[in-house]
């Protein structure tokens, strides 16, 4: 898993925090951002480019929203 996506938390300070059941949606803009949770029951937020957003759709890291 090392293509996994991974977030800031900012509630415990950690950068680089795998995400688990990351779920990939538009932007009203256009961008794809990245919602999902770290096992620990706190909520994740991270902004992908498109290539990054797709990639992780296609190898079945993240489920797709639109």
């Amino acid at each position: 898993m090392s293509n996994a996506i991974t977030a800031y938390n900012v509630k415990t300070k950690e950068k680089n925090v795998p995400m688990l059941d990351a779920v990939i949606s538009k932007t009203a803009k256009g961008g794809y951002i990245a919602k999902g949770h770290d096992g620990k029951g706190n909520k994740l937020t991270s902004l992908l480019g498109e290539a990054k957003a797709l990639a992780a759709i296609k190898e079945g890291l993240a489920k797709q929203d639109w």
